[in-house]
């Protein structure tokens, strides 16, 4: 069963840590997308969305972990992350947000 998603729904959230700041200087930005979003569905949307040409599209899922919260344990959910890569002269400022 395909779902359809739109651009707004692929792009969850851009991802700021040491290691995206780090990629940011290779031309990479590093977003949470959607569990069932294909790298065509990100590249797309990307593209849409912040109107910059994206060369390549790298996607990993963290699988969810087992933490204890107040002594009870819990479980985190599985988080995909995609690792885009922009053309040259293309930026994106993903401190601004959507």
């Amino acid at each position: 069963m395909a779902v359809s998603l739109t651009h707004y729904d692929v792009i969850r959230s851009p991802v700021i840590t040491e290691k995206s700041t780090e990629a940011s200087e290779n031309n990479q930005v590093v977003f949470r997308v959607a569990n069932q979003a294909t790298k065509p569905q990100i590249k797309a949307a990307v593209e849409a969305l912040f109107n910059v040409k994206v060369t390549g599209v790298n996607t990993h899922i963290r699988k969810g972990k087992v933490k204890r919260f107040r002594g009870r344990l819990g479980t985190q959910s599985d988080v995909k992350h995609a690792i885009v890569t922009l053309a040259d002269g293309n930026a994106i400022d993903v401190t601004t947000g959507l």
